[in-house]
């Protein structure tokens, strides 16, 4: 049996559509670049300028120091030197100062000059400081001489050797004596003993500390005092009591008086004392 195939006409096909995109997004319309912008404030502005306006005034400042910076730096013309002086003259520091002061206002090395003054022995302290427009202030400090130091050096007040070169004028000044490490503490020793010592017209003509630690003092009367190591000070008041009482009236004659025992003393004479008479009291020589 032959089947004949009718060929069907197709059904009519409507318009195609355009496929719509996978994963799309909704167009948005984008806003005018103007309002995008973040507007600036008054504050944002100065925020801006100032920085701008310091840096110029920094920068115009700058500028203008360097050009008026020859105008204000002058070489010094004039050192002076101020202060009570007796054992140094101003002309002769400033002439010792005359090299480091060949220069201009600002570029004068202070700390140099300072360094230089302290070269000199009689100087204790010095102030430098400049002043405008070409002058340089310096304020000096002498040392105060109260003592020599063996035969090498003065001491100062505060106990602080210098040595001025030549001290064959200071032989009025007390002789003190010790290791060199202890100058301030035979200074302190000198002027407590002076003080105890001044009431009964006594002066220190001379003080040594010893190896060994002990005290030796020379009187200006040419009386010696051996004190010991320890308790120097009760020593001395022991000493004063019994010179009040029994040798002051013989004091010239006294060579050395030695104080080293707990409770008493020695007493050596240039020449034997003479004898008491029986209405003399017994002195407390011992």
């Amino acid at each position: 049996m032959i089947a004949l195939l009718r060929h069907q006409r197709p059904a009519p096909i409507g318009p195609l559509r355009k496929p719509v995109p996978r994963g799309a997004s909704r167009m948005v319309v984008r806003e005018p670049l103007r309002k995008r912008l973040p507007r600036l404030s008054l504050a944002s502005l100065q925020s801006l300028v100032w920085p701008l306006l310091l840096l110029g005034l920094g920068y115009g400042a700058y500028v203008a120091g360097q050009r008026l910076l020859p105008y204000a730096d002058q070489p010094i013309a004039r050192v002076s030197v101020q202060g009570e002086l007796h054992y140094v003259g101003r002309e002769d520091v400033a002439r010792q100062l005359a090299p480091l002061v060949q220069t201009s206002f600002f570029k004068v090395d202070l700390d140099a000059l300072h360094a230089e003054l302290r070269r000199i022995p009689w100087i204790a302290d010095a102030q430098v400081r400049r002043v405008w427009p070409d002058q340089v202030l310096i304020q000096l400090e002498e040392q105060l001489p109260v003592a020599r130091w063996g035969d090498e050096a003065l001491l100062n007040n505060q106990g602080v050797a210098f040595a001025p070169g030549e001290l064959s004028g200071y032989e009025h000044l007390p002789k003190l004596w010790g290791p060199q490490r202890a100058q301030q503490q035979v200074m302190q020793q000198y002027q407590m003993l002076s003080q105890l010592l001044r009431p009964l017209d006594i002066s220190v003509a001379s003080l040594e500390l010893r190896e060994r630690g002990s005290w030796f003092v020379t009187t200006g009367r040419g009386m010696e005092l051996l004190l010991g190591r320890d308790h120097v000070v009760e020593k001395l008041r022991r000493f004063i009591s019994v010179y009040e009482k029994s040798l002051k009236q013989d004091s010239e004659n006294i060579a050395r008086v030695d104080l080293r025992y707990p409770n008493g003393m020695a007493v050596a004479w240039r020449q034997p004392p003479a004898a008491p008479t029986p209405g003399d009291k017994a002195g407390e020589r011992q």
